[in-house]
């Protein structure tokens, strides 16, 4: 069994986490798989973001805010 670490991105309304997680494989047919603590983590973090609590939501990672860009077009 081989564990590899990964960086994986939850991304909810204007805000996006930045999670590391680990990804196991092995043998089986289902690999790679996250851990069931890596799963609740990710979980976690979601619904803080869904919620709006960026302080729980950065015990597990970055936090950014996503913001629009607004380019004029010039006629």
């Amino acid at each position: 069994m081989m564990v590899k670490q990964k960086t994986k991105y939850v991304h909810e309304g204007h805000y996006v986490a930045e999670v590391d997680i680990q990804l196991v494989e092995g043998a089986g047919g289902w690999a790679p798989y996250l851990s069931v603590e890596d799963a609740y983590k990710l979980d976690d973090v979601r619904e803080a973001l869904r919620r709006g609590d960026l302080e729980s939501a950065s015990q597990y990672g970055r936090i950014y805010e996503l913001r629009p860009v607004m380019l004029n077009k010039i006629a």
